[in-house]
């Protein structure tokens, strides 16, 4: 249910004009996945998770866990523009969202 919510949100252009963010989900219980150790590389400790990177690293420092705010469309959005602004220099595209999802989510 979060993921049709950020999708919607990133499609309809929020954050473009403060540098763009691109999006991709991971499937956190895929075998390649936990054989790489990305739970304990990245700081997952909930599923889902909602985490930005940047130049390949990720921004542990906003990394969403809280339920209620993953299905909040107001607070996704706001954080979907500060996100693109920490990287907007950079132009469109230097940051990059990716949701950690466990099944059924």
């Amino acid at each position: 249910m979060v993921e049709p919510l950020l999708r919607s949100l990133i499609d309809s252009g929020v954050g473009e004009a403060d540098g763009g963010v691109g999006y991709c989900s991971v499937e956190y219980d895929a075998p390649d996945i936990m054989a790489a150790g990305m739970g304990l590389t990245y700081m997952i400790t909930s599923v889902p998770t909602l985490l930005s990177f940047d130049a390949g690293e990720a921004q542990v420092q906003t990394k969403v866990v809280d339920g209620n705010r993953l299905s909040d469309k107001s607070f996704l959005a706001e954080w979907i523009r500060s996100e693109a602004r920490r990287h907007g220099s950079r132009g469109g595209g230097g940051s990059i969202l990716s949701g950690l999802f466990g099944k059924g989510w």
